[in-house]
């Protein structure tokens, strides 16, 4: 289901006052947050603030220790094993390793979510896939194996796989994260071809401004666990938290955020 964004419809994805904790280290403290059908929100923040944790909670594969998470209209929050398997038809992720198959080519790979479905003839499946791997950019790495690819190429291989389950939202996992800058350039190419195409639901965890401005519609700030900051880019850039600022100014020089300014390559 191809959607636009509606500012009046309601969420596809919210979160309510969710909280998580693993022992002593809470990562999530009372956070709420929603995204509209066919927008595209960026979760930024530094380390360890729980980005990752809330697309985890999305995809049930962890559940809040309190508050209530919603996908297309239904509370998934207590949803068993068996009732999540409907969400993930819907919602699909693409993680930062890629979690592709490592026996089967690139082509398999893509395939594989189109045989699964069992209503398509192979003459379709092989349509579809060379359709996707053209999209992303990949046709002539088609036979290949994952351990072939770089860690870029991975993630469009990825990136094609969850499109062709044909979700309603997709999620990413921090997709620049560990590749060259030209590589990174590609694969915000690549997500803005999607978004502009196929007008998805998605959430896209990064620590890269740069790549959240080019795809964010809105923006969460996440912070000592905390959801600091949620709003449009505009918003953002007019912001006072002073976390948030601090955040953007390492951005801005490139240094890591956490890393302490005196210890900085570069740094006098």
């Amino acid at each position: 289901m191809n959607t636009r964004i509606y500012a009046d419809a309601a969420p596809y994805i919210a979160f309510e006052n969710v909280s998580k904790a693993f022992g002593d280290m809470c990562v999530l403290d009372n956070v709420s947050f929603h995204v509209l059908p066919g927008e595209t929100l960026c979760i930024i923040g530094r380390s360890g603030v729980g980005k990752s944790v809330a697309l985890q909670q999305i995809m049930g594969f962890l559940k809040p220790d309190s508050g209530k998470i919603l996908v297309d209209g239904e509370d998934i929050t207590n949803f068993t094993e068996e009732q999540l398997q409907s969400v993930r038809r819907k919602v699909t992720m693409v993680f930062q390793n890629g979690a592709l198959f490592d026996s089967m080519s690139v082509a398999e790979n893509v395939a594989f979510p189109l045989r699964e479905r069992g209503d398509l003839l192979e003459d379709q499946i092989e349509q579809v896939v060379r359709g996707l791997l053209a999209m992303v950019g990949v046709t002539e790495m088609s036979a290949l194996l994952p351990a072939d690819l770089s860690t870029g190429m991975r993630r469009s291989v990825a990136i094609a796989r969850a499109l062709a389950a044909q979700p309603e939202a997709i999620l990413y996992d921090e997709p620049t994260t560990m590749v060259d800058p030209v590589m990174a350039h590609l694969l915000a190419n690549l997500l803005q071809k999607v978004k502009r195409q196929l007008k998805l639901t998605s959430v896209v965890v990064t620590h890269d401004m740069r790549f959240a401005e080019t795809l964010a519609d809105r923006v969460l700030f996440l912070h000592e666990s905390k959801a600091r900051f949620f709003g449009t880019l505009e918003q953002m850039r007019q912001s006072t938290d002073p976390a948030l600022q601090h955040f953007l100014e390492m951005d801005q020089v490139g240094i890591p955020v956490g890393v302490p300014a005196a210890s900085s390559p570069g740094k006098l």
